[in-house]
């Protein structure tokens, strides 16, 4: 442990309604010992973080995500910063170029395209240097995806039955909430994509957070679905899911970079593709669901993007600061099912789940355990540094550690 630092966790946005719910979880679950600090804007407001859990030792920082001088302090204090700070492309890339400055490991709960790819190209090299690891999107978004190809990747290697094909996700069960703040950060990126030409090619780039996606001849053609289908693998009726567009992209960066590390050089395969849908059952009843899913998709979409509407479904959905109740938390649950075909013509199923709502319960595990992973053991997490993923930065360390949370991850052959 670095002791030359002050600390050796800071969760920067410690007072905002995700962030209480990891501190609850850090002081629940961090060992004895872990100097952790909270940061945020008003020092009462984390005082009341603090004494809420009873850790007097915790130490604060006044921090504000504009303040540059304030932002490479904390960087410089820690040697790791979870940071539930969002809009992420709003308010996130001053504090991952101090981490990536410092050498030291960050990590956050963005699922914006345009955020991460800003981050990569005035990150990663510098991230590179110093060895910091720079891991977006810890929570719901996207650590089921990228773990579930993971899983089937790990499978497949060991039994050698070569790369991965054809991958689909499903989810299969999903019961949650909303918070004003994923609100808040679902219009800003709508916004962008509505004002930016720029923002919108990205964002329909199938390999937006490639390495070097205009360079690299070996990318396959593959657009994310919008239509409501039978799923050849499994029979059932699918539609869109809301988070598809951006963990379709992290979870081929994390196939990008395996192949850039040369881990393996073809990362999860050569003919490797990927996809995710909503299984809304067989039969009638199924077609009806994804149909009325995908109805209910578009107006989301169209009232928070449409300024006559927005003010209605501003009426409807919760402010910044609110969200779901202690009871709709402990009541929600989520599980995804992966399913490919290895090169040998060996099937496989990745199952991952976890009881919880899961934007936010379930969420607060899986960033508490991405952070705590790299306070507690950085040596089992990849070694050296850049603008990385879950599966590529800590892959088997944090399925090993939200198996003991109780979180569901298993791999079935077909």
């Amino acid at each position: 442990m670095d002791h030359d630092r002050r600390h050796d966790l800071v969760l920067f946005g410690a007072s905002g309604f995700i962030g209480r719910l990891v501190a609850q979880h850090l002081a629940d679950q961090a060992p004895p010992g872990l100097r952790i600090a909270l940061a945020g804007r008003t020092v009462s407001r984390l005082e009341e973080v603090r004494d809420r859990h009873g850790r007097p030792e915790w130490d604060l920082l006044t921090a504000d995500s504009s303040d540059q001088a304030a932002l490479a302090d904390l960087a410089t204090s820690t040697r790791v910063v979870l940071s539930t700070v969002g809009p992420y492309h709003r308010h996130g890339l001053p504090l991952v170029l101090e981490c990536a400055r410092a050498g030291t490991d960050y990590v956050d709960l963005t699922g914006e395209v345009a955020f991460v790819r800003a981050s990569i190209d005035r990150a990663h090299d510098e991230a590179v240097r110093t060895g910091a690891r720079i891991v977006h999107s810890c929570g719901f978004d996207s650590v089921p995806s990228d773990l579930a190809v993971h899983l089937l990747h790990g499978a497949a290697t060991a039994d050698g039955a070569g790369g991965l094909g054809d991958t689909t996700l499903l989810v299969t069960r999903l019961r949650g909430g909303l918070s004003g703040g994923t609100v808040d950060s679902m219009r800003e990126q709508l916004s962008l994509v509505r004002s930016d030409r720029e923002a919108a090619q990205l964002a329909a780039d199938p390999y937006a957070l490639a390495p070097d996606r205009a360079a690299d001849p070996r990318l396959p053609g593959q657009e994310d679905s919008t239509d409501v289908f039978v799923e050849a693998g499994s029979g059932r009726w699918t539609a869109p899911f809301v988070m598809a567009s951006y963990n379709t992209r992290i979870v081929r960066r994390s196939h990008a970079l395996l192949r850039e590390h040369g881990d393996t050089p073809a990362g999860y395969g050569a003919a490797f593709r990927y996809r995710e849908m909503v299984d809304t059952g067989r039969g009638r009843r199924g077609r009806r669901r994804a149909q009325a899913l995908r109805t209910g998709l578009a107006a989301l979409w169209l009232g928070l993007s449409t300024p006559g509407l927005s003010r209605i479904v501003d009426a409807l959905l919760p402010k910044p600061g609110e969200g779901p109740s202690p009871e709709q938390r402990a009541s929600g649950l989520f599980e995804v099912q992966a399913r490919t075909t290895a090169q040998d013509g060996q099937g496989y199923l990745a199952t991952v789940g976890a009881q919880g709502d899961p934007g936010y319960a379930a969420t607060c595990v899986m960033i508490g355990q991405c952070a705590l992973a790299l306070a507690v053991e950085p040596e089992r997490c990849r070694p050296g540094g850049g603008v990385l993923t879950p599966a590529v930065a800590l892959g088997d360390v944090l399925v090993e550690r939200l198996r003991a949370q109780g979180f569901r991850l298993r791999v079935d052959p077909l």
